[in-house]
């Protein structure tokens, strides 16, 4: 949990209620709105204002002087319909997220007429007095004032990760954070002058990275962006060349336009937007919108011990005198820990043991990741508590029988600290420079602490095993502490440890070996933390990091995935994609079950569309090259793309499941299923197409002019066999018995099989009631035609189901694609 709140300094009053009062009507008020999510306007402008509605848009205009208001409409209905949906669907997922947000809001602690207040950051005013402790953001910029010294990170200003210290006069900013000390600043700047204005609430802005199946699913829209805009060259050039009309010309843009997957984009956000809902109810709070599907991608989890693994509340166990009796140890251990100006874990737990008197402190050290110790001064000398192996540098080598001592703690997992002394008081008066260690340090006495492990951790570390995920453990504890507790988590085998030490001294490519090889880092820096997680990255691996720390931040930040506890700094939170409440760790399997079942669906939807798309522009080709005529109209593309793809896509994300995909690229997963389904359904339906076309040619009078062919009859005919082939396509996708199974696994789910029929009726509807079947200009073609053309359709399936159970397209290609 965040630290206690200290006493103010009684030199230090801060502003009085009348001051507060006259500042906020002169308008020096922090009341400005830091978005949490996208603003309407933002969403308005990202689904209306975009490349493919304006051509949409203009081709309805066309239409509409032309007079075929009926095409127009459609048009309008179509297109901006779905965008209307879409804009429905992003608003409620903001206002859910901005409702979420609410629960994680940081809060400010000003100093205001001598007392501490908690407030929310917008009551800040110009010249409030506010506290920062370990792990706070810095909310508003200012400049320290008082005696207090804090160490601060401004890597998401900067981009440095060096701890910059501030004591008084020093300037600091919003959007960086404490990470030790404890200090007041006076606000110099509120509301959209500050730097957190500008950079949009700090830490999250720059995380806004896409997931690898967004990555493909841009590419594939701009492919096909591509694709139209070639195809709508030929047709512009054949308005020139040619005896085609106006009418046709336009009829031809729109086919080409709906070839264009954009209904992907809403299926994606419905995606997301369940899966945020969804993970509400799980202690899930989800900060980025495709948080939860970027975790299916998660192949290496790396976590730190403390507030991860553990539940943080450490407890003093045994201590070791040295040179002193026991009593006096316990003595100067409590005075130690009663006079820090900013507690920790480890200082509180000395004081739930070790009672101490508030003594005159000369100058403080407070304790850093980066340092492992902190040193408090009195007039007696300096007493400094840290890692051992961190104060042997000046106290030098501990005798064996300590060592001894200090590796029995760290086999058992308990966390082993060094007290220690020098009788220079003023060893710590350098406040322009680095602490640095005072010389001769002389030990006190040896601390044990132990940690409880969280009681689902070994559960979820077992899920996260089976799903083939690679854990790492990095901590600041020293290696064994944190071996022995992997072990008691569940992690068996040989666990590969090394230590920071270590680690400084490898080159770049013995860091990477070590970052893919080992499971345990001890005694390891934030800096070498990040490095770690950087190196992950760059060997390929999608890396997970959880953390609660302000140590933590920096590898948080390196990660694709972030992911903080609710009880960890807020720092932490800040830069989090993912923050698990009420520090759920248990809930994470759930999410990663989540990410699977949004994965799944998208992938699926993306199948139906790259078929359904690939499939026109092939016979838009064909067509041309074999009778010189275009396959559809606008309003039969229309059909075909809601009735074949759009419906059925609003109830794949919803039904998904989760499950392991095949972890192999999307060009193999296409070769797999989509091309042998693109092709074959391409050549029967152009086989139909033309049957019907002869069979209008043959119908025409001797001497007639091939162009009074009419083109009615085999394009209604193309449709049904296209709507028919991609209605007989979802039951392949989600397989309900295991006759279906060719191109996907077994499913057993019959709703999707079900979604089918009820659309293949749906489509039948439209062609039995008259207005329905002119208003998208079919023809009524005779029952035993529908039956024809039901056959063949049946008749490809089982083409197809043969060639995916025959693995014939891999074996002509010469590869395994699966």
């Amino acid at each position: 949990m965040d630290q206690p709140l200290t006493s103010p300094p009684a030199s230090l009053q801060g502003l009085t209620p009348q001051d507060v009062s006259a500042r906020r009507a002169a308008g020096h008020s922090n009341d400005v709105k830091l978005q949490t999510s996208r603003s309407y306007r933002q969403i308005l402008q990202e689904n209306l204002f975009t490349v493919i509605n304006t051509i949409f848009f203009a081709i309805s205009l066309v239409m509409f002087r032309l007079g075929r208001f009926s095409d127009g409409v459609l048009v309008v209905v179509v297109i901006f319909g779905g965008v209307l949906v879409n804009i429905y669907q992003e608003i409620w997922a903001k206002r859910q997220l901005d409702r979420i947000a609410l629960l994680n809001r940081p809060k400010a602690t000003v100093i205001r007429a001598g007392q501490e207040q908690g407030i929310d950051p917008s009551e800040i005013v110009l010249d409030d007095l506010l506290l920062v402790q370990p792990g706070d953001q810095i909310l508003v910029d200012g400049q320290v004032v008082g005696e207090g010294r804090i160490e601060v990170d401004e890597s998401l200003l900067t981009g440095e990760s060096d701890l910059i210290p501030k004591q008084c006069g020093d300037l600091v900013y919003s959007g960086s954070f404490c990470v030790s000390g404890t200090a007041c600043y006076a606000a110099q700047k509120v509301g959209a002058e500050t730097v957190a204005y500008k950079l949009m609430a700090g830490a999250r802005a720059f995380r806004r990275s896409l997931t690898p199946l967004q990555v493909e699913i841009n590419l594939v829209i701009r492919i096909f962006m591509l694709i139209a805009c070639f195809l709508w060259a030929l047709v512009g050039i054949s308005f020139f060349s040619s005896k085609y009309s106006a009418n046709e010309i336009v009829q031809r843009f729109a086919v080409i336009a709906g070839l264009v997957p954009a209904g992907l984009l809403l299926a994606i956000t419905l995606a997301y937007g369940l899966g945020a809902v969804r993970m509400v109810g799980q202690d899930v709070l989800i900060q980025q919108a495709n948080a939860v599907e970027s975790l299916s991608n998660v192949d290496t989890l790396c976590l730190d011990k403390t507030g991860t693994l553990t539940t943080n509340q450490i407890q003093l166990v045994d201590l070791y005198p040295i040179g002193l009796s026991q009593a006096e140890l316990l003595e100067l251990l409590g005075d130690f820990a009663a006079n820090l100006s900013a507690s920790n874990r480890t200082s509180e737990a000395i004081a739930a043991v070790c009672p101490g008197q508030t003594r005159s402190v000369k100058a403080e050290v407070p304790f850093a990741s980066a340092r492992r110790w902190s040193a408090i001064a009195f007039e007696d000398g300096v007493y400094v508590l840290g890692a051992p192996e961190a104060l042997q540098a000046s106290s030098g080598p501990l005798p064996s029988e300590l060592n001894d001592y200090i590796q029995a703690g760290v086999r058992q997992g308990l966390r082993v600290v060094l007290f220690a002394h020098s009788p220079n008081a003023r060893a710590l008066d350098h406040p322009d420079t680095s602490p640095q260690l005072p010389a001769g340090l002389v030990p006190l006495g040896l601390l044990r602490f132990s940690d409880q492990l969280r009681p689902e951790a070994a559960a979820t570390l077992a899920e996260f095993a089976r799903a083939g995920i690679r854990v790492k453990i990095i901590s600041g504890d020293h290696p064994q502490t944190v071996v022995a507790l992997a072990k008691q988590a569940g992690l068996s085998g040989d666990l590969l440890v090394v230590s920071g030490a270590e680690l400084a001294k490898m080159d770049p490519a013995q860091v990477a070996h070590a970052a893919r090889t080992c499971t345990v880092f001890g005694r390891i820096s934030p800096e070498q933390k990040a490095m770690l997680v950087r190196q992950l990255r760059q060997t390929g691996c999608y890396v997970a990091m959880i953390g609660d720390g302000v140590n933590d931040v920096l590898s948080l930040k390196q990660a694709n995935l972030a992911i903080a506890m609710e009880s960890g700094s807020k720092a932490t939170r800040g830069v989090a994609d993912i923050v698990l409440l009420k520090d759920s760790f248990a809930a994470l399997p759930r999410a990663f079950l989540e990410g699977q079942r949004i994965r799944n669906g998208i992938q699926d939807v993306l199948k139906l569309f790259l078929i359904r798309t690939f499939c026109v522009t092939l016979l838009i080709f064909a067509s041309a090259i074999v009778t010189d005529s275009f396959p559809l109209q606008n309003k039969q593309s229309a059909i075909v793309a809601l009735i074949g793809v759009g419906f059925p896509t609003m109830c794949i994300p919803i039904w998904a499941k989760p499950g392991l995909l095949p972890r192999r690229s999307m060009v193999r997963s296409i070769l797999h299923f989509v091309v042998p389904a693109t092709l074959t359904l391409t050549l029967v339906a152009l086989l139909v197409y033309l049957f019907y076309l002869v069979v209008a040619v043959l119908d025409l009078p001797p001497g007639a002019d091939l162009a009074q062919v009419n083109h009615a009859i085999p394009r209604s005919a193309l449709v049904a066999i296209l709507v028919m082939g991609e209605l007989l396509l979802i039951p392949f996708i989600k397989p309900p018995t295991r006759a279906w199974v060719g191109g996907e696994p077994y499913s057993g789910d019959w709703r999707y099989t079900l979604v089918a029929i009820a659309l293949l009726g749906v489509y039948f509807l439209i062609v039995a009631v008259p207005p329905l079947r002119r208003f998208f200009e079919l023809y009524p073609l005779d029952p035993i035609h529908y039956v024809f053309i039901g056959l063949v359709a049946i008749e490809w399936g089982f083409m197809l189901r043969f060639i995916w159970r025959t693995r014939f397209l891999d074996r002509f290609l010469g590869v395994n694609l699966n």
